[in-house]
This record gives structure tokens, C-alpha cells and sequence, in this order.
């Protein structure tokens, strides 16, 4: 195998790292922070991540350092489940069922894979030549048999490589994210829908609740002090939203706009460039899934990267565009704010779910379902 430059140190690219040094390339992976600093938040890893973290023998590592919960489900603002399911039959259906943990900890999984010698921190990337592989940056040119653009929604690479697609577009909804002492509060697992709004909660190792929430808001929008809006949206919301919310400290709270790729992209590769993660396939939050298609997108890639990239544009544009429909889907269903319009599709998600208790988990199938490539099968 010849030479790999990996274009962003987050999820999806370190991935792609350890998945390509794991076949052979000689990786490095460039990253224009100084330091490696997750975003304070949890993360949730489905079963078909975690398939194909077991390629790279990082899937028991994960599953480790994750939590395990009973039930999980959707629910209304006033606590009423709406759908649920358990671990136990996710697990017995998917043969695994979420991971979700601290991003901090999946990072330092990949961070020791890759193996830190490789990882090149406070490297601005300031062109790159698809054509020959060659990579600018301010300490110099590297040349590359492959380069991977990993960075992210913004992607810089990707406008290069496509200067006529739009790209990303607001969705018309921000997001808030934190981590929370538990105390001695009961924290079921859940996903709970209002009126334009959503929010969620997570149990992670170490006694730390990771929660989000969503709501309809101009892009751009600025609060003074975020976990003074979140208790003015959700403090009258069900147990235990609003104890958790004073419990938070404002400081460990983060917002951001959500965006996502209204367009696909042509191709997911040009000349000896290919896209992974965020860069390729934006999506909103709503299905769980954008660090999921980065890991995805990474073993993918690491399979077919030594042959024509035009096979890694075939075997994931299809699946990540119709990721990317579903999760825009969702969001548009919590974006709902008439009333009535409310009213009939918590009515609909209830007596769907009455009628077919498996419905959570059957709607999942086709995304859950899917198995990384094998050497035999590519």
C-alpha cells in the first residue's frame, strides 16, 4: 500500500486512519486544532457502528466503555411513552444493541489505534491537489497516494472539490448538549417530543447524564445564558428534565445550528480525494447516525481504497443519501408546532406502536442491519 494524508482529527477521520493503517497505508492524519478536544457531549454507537469497529478489533473497547440500559423509547413532554423497546430485544434482533459513551472516550480509543506519533495537531490544510495527491499546509507540502477529507460540515475540501454544490443548509433547528452529575436522580433512557422541541437523555459510565435538546430557532440565534433558555423551554417538563436542568452547570453547555445536506453530492471522490463523515454526508441528529456513516465510511473506504475510488462513491452514496432523507424525515416531524398537528402525530406514533409493539426496533432494520465488507465479499 502507498501513502495516506487523513484531513481532520475528529471521529471520522481517525477512523479512517486506524482503518487504513490496519490494511497496510502509511497514515498520517493532520488536524488544524493544537490539541485534541472533544466536544463535551455523549455519543451514541448503533450496532452497525459497532460491526464495523469489530473490523478494526475496537469493538469490544467500545462496548466496554459504554453503558447498557433497559428501556428505551420516545415519549410526550408530560412523560407518556409513545414507543419503547429494551437492550435485550436489540440485542437479539441486531445482535447488539446502542453503545453510547463520552465522544472524549471514543476518541482516545482511536487516538491509541492510530497511534499518536501519527496524529499531526495545529496543521492547517490550505490546498489540496485531487489530481496528484498533494496536500499544502503551512509546514510544508505532503503527497499522498489517497487523501481523505474528513473535515467536517464546513468542509473546505469538499468545496474545492465541488465548487458548483451548495452544500449544507440550515435545518431550522439548534441544538444544546450537556453532561450532568446523576445524583440520586432515576434516569431512564429516552427521547421525549413537545411542540417544536425535543429532548433527550442518556446515562453514561460514571454516573454522568448526557442530554440534548432541539428547537425551532432563526440560525444565528444568540442567548446570554443557554441553561437559562433550556429551563425556560423544558422546566415544566417530565421528571427528572427539570432537576437534571438546575443541576447543570451553564458552563458545560453547548449550542450549535444543525445542518444538513439537502443535496447529495456527484460523487463522494475526485482524482485521489475521497470524502467521509460530515464532509460527505451531512445529516441532522435525529437518527443517531452522523458519527455512525463516518465509521462506516471509514472501514468502507479502507476496503476499496486500493483500487478505483470510484467503487467507495458506489458502495455509500446510496445508503448515506437515503440516511440523510430519514433523519430529515424526523426532524421534520419534531418540528411540528400547531397543536392539532402535534396532537395527531403523537396519536399516530401510539396507536402505531399499539398495533405492532416491534415497531421501533422493524423500523430500524435496513439501517441496523448492515454489515461491514469482508475480503471475500468485496
Amino acid at each position: 500500500m502507498g501513502r495516506a494524508v487523513v484531513i481532520g482529527g475528529g471521529v471520522g477521520g481517525l477512523t479512517a486512519g486506524v482503518a487504513l493503517r490496519r490494511k497496510g497505508w502509511d497514515v498520517t492524519v493532520l488536524e488544524r486544532a493544537p490539541a485534541i478536544e472533544p466536544v463535551g457531549s455523549g455519543l451514541a454507537i448503533s450496532a452497525n457502528a459497532l460491526k464495523a469497529l469489530d473490523v478494526l478489533d475496537l469493538g469490544d473497547r467500545v462496548r466496554a466503555s459504554a453503558t447498557a440500559e433497559g428501556r428505551l423509547g420516545l415519549r410526550r413532554a408530560d412523560g407518556r411513552w409513545m414507543t419503547h423497546t429494551t437492550e435485550e430485544d436489540a440485542g437479539a434482533r441486531y445482535g447488539d444493541s446502542v453503545a453510547v459513551m463520552l465522544r472524549a472516550t471514543l476518541m482516545e480509543v482511536l487516538i491509541d489505534a492510530l497511534g499518536r506519533e501519527r496524529l499531526r495537531l495545529d496543521t492547517t490544510v490550505s490546498e489540496v491537489d485531487p489530481g496528484r495527491g498533494v496536500v499544502r499546509t503551512g509546514a510544508g507540502d505532503l503527497d499522498a497516494d489517497l487523501v481523505v477529507a474528513a473535515d467536517g460540515i464546513h468542509s473546505a475540501t469538499r468545496r474545492a472539490l465541488f465548487p458548483g454544490h451548495p452544500g449544507p443548509v440550515y435545518s431550522g433547528v439548534t441544538a444544546w448538549r450537556g453532561l450532568i452529575p446523576r445524583g440520586d436522580l432515576a434516569v431512564p433512557r429516552s427521547e421525549s417530543w413537545g411542540r417544536g422541541t425535543v429532548f433527550g437523555i442518556h446515562l453514561l459510565a460514571g454516573d454522568v447524564v448526557y442530554v440534548y435538546a432541539t428547537d425551532v430557532l432563526p440560525a444565528g440565534t444568540v442567548f446570554a445564558d443557554e441553561r437559562a433558555e433550556l429551563l425556560r423551554r423544558f422546566g415544566d417538563w417530565h421528571d427528572p428534565i427539570p432537576a437534571l436542568l438546575r443541576a447543570a452547570d451553564p458552563a458545560r453547555i453547548i449550542r450549535n445550528d444543525v445542518y444538513h445536506a439537502a443535496r447529495p453530492l456527484p460523487a463522494f471522490h475526485r482524482g485521489r480525494v475521497a470524502l467521509v463523515g460530515d464532509a460527505a454526508h451531512a445529516m441532522t441528529p435525529n437518527l443517531g447516525q452522523g458519527a455512525c456513516q463516518a465509521i462506516e465510511d471509514a472501514v468502507v473506504l479502507a476496503h476499496l481504497a486500493d483500487g478505483d475510488l470510484a467503487a467507495y462513491s458506489a458502495a455509500r452514496m446510496a445508503r448515506t443519501a437515503k440516511i440523510v432523507r430519514r433523519s430529515w424525515t424526523l426532524c421534520r416531524m419534531t418540528k411540528l408546532r400547531n397543536p392539532l398537528a402535534v396532537r395527531l402525530r403523537d396519536l399516530g406514533l401510539s396507536a402505531a406502536a399499539r398495533l405492532s409493539p416491534d415497531l421501533m426496533l422493524r423500523s430500524m432494520d435496513e439501517l441496523l442491519r448492515w454489515r461491514p465488507p469482508t475480503a471475500a465479499g468485496r
